[in-house]
This record gives C-alpha cells, sequence and structure tokens, in this order.
C-alpha cells in the first residue's frame, strides 16, 4: 500500500501559512506579532451553490504584547486586511478578551473560551493559541539574551509551567523534566560551594 507522502500527485487545493516573530522591547516584555494566510487553489462552490474562486481567502494579524512571570499578554491588536465576508471584522475587538491571560498550560482551552466559537473568530483564536508557544519561546531568548539565571531548585521555578505536561518528553518526571532537574541541582550544588 503505498503511504500517504507516495499518494500526493497532485497539485495542492487550499494553504494555510502561519508565520510567527518575536520582536524585544526594554526589559521582560516582547511583542509576538502573527499572520495567518489561507489561500484556495481551486474553483468551487459554496453551501448556497454559488461559484466559489481561487485565491486568498484570509489574511489577518494578531500582535500581543508580552511580559511579566508567567509570560502575560498585556495588550492585544487584530488586523484583518483580507476576509471572506465583512462581518468578519466584527469580530477583531474580540482580541482584548485575551489581555490579561497568562501563557500557561491549559492556555489554548482559554483562548478558545474567550475569543473562539459564537461570540468570535476560529481563525484570531487558532492564530492566538500557536502564538502561545512563539510568545514562550521569544519570551525566553529575550530574557536569556538579558541576563543569564541565577542557578536555583527546579521547584522554585514557575516558569516552566507551560512546558511540564505539554508532550511526551516533557511530561513530569519525563526524561527532560528529569534531565532540567538534575542539571539545576547540579548548577545549585556549584554556586553554594562558591
Amino acid at each position: 500500500m503505498p503511504s500517504l507522502r507516495e499518494n500526493m500527485t497532485g497539485k495542492p487545493i487550499h494553504s494555510r501559512t502561519l508565520d510567527l516573530k518575536t520582536y524585544p522591547l526594554d526589559g521582560d516584555k516582547i511583542i509576538v506579532e502573527g499572520w495567518l494566510k489561507d489561500e484556495r487553489f481551486k474553483r468551487g462552490y459554496g453551501l448556497d451553490g454559488k461559484a466559489r474562486k481561487e485565491g486568498l481567502v484570509h489574511y489577518m494579524a494578531v500582535r500581543l504584547l508580552v511580559g511579566g512571570m508567567p509570560p502575560t499578554i498585556l495588550n492585544a491588536e487584530a488586523e484583518m486586511p483580507h476576509v471572506p465576508h465583512e462581518l468578519c471584522h466584527s469580530t477583531e475587538d474580540g482580541i482584548k478578551k485575551v489581555i490579561g491571560l497568562a501563557i500557561k498550560s491549559g492556555f489554548g482551552e482559554v483562548v478558545h473560551k474567550k475569543i473562539g466559537g459564537v461570540e468570535g473568530c476560529a481563525h484570531l483564536a487558532h492564530l492566538v493559541m500557536v502564538m502561545g508557544q512563539e510568545a514562550v519561546h521569544g519570551y525566553w531568548t529575550h530574557k536569556l539574551a538579558i541576563q543569564p539565571p541565577d542557578p536555583r531548585p527546579f521547584e522554585e521555578i514557575e516558569d516552566l509551567s507551560y512546558v511540564i505536561n505539554s508532550c511526551s518528553l516533557w511530561r513530569e518526571d519525563g526524561p527532560l523534566h528529569r534531565e532540567i532537574k538534575a542539571s539545576l541541582s547540579s548548577a545549585v550544588n556549584r554556586a553554594g560551594h562558591k
């Protein structure tokens, strides 16, 4: 039986592109910008039977100001240069509902409840959910470029709540959890002996 990859012989019919970037600010703050772009490469029909052309479907951005510990959304804005329905613009201001949200375990579920579903926009919610990981990576890249961390016991690092139990490698008492714990314990012991 051919693999799924081997069965991909035709041209793509749809594409979703996510472009996520983090920009540094003073202190421990960053701005995370995310763009979502949906393109349809094949003509088709809507549920109403009307013809739908190929081309750009969605093109939208979210910008999040993130800072503090745990990393928290301090401000948010959305921009929708291209959407399929004029009514989509009525959901832009809903992005403000994520202000104050800490980026930690369960972030995606909370985002969906706040700005997805029947009161919001599935595309903005999806974009913010994937921006959570970019925010954490960008935040730590920025913070650790400014000043090296002081060695301290694993249990005192509250900032790891986003990664613990986020995947099989980061599960509690999993391989990365144990490795970081041992490394920190060793660093604390070395710092204590100076």
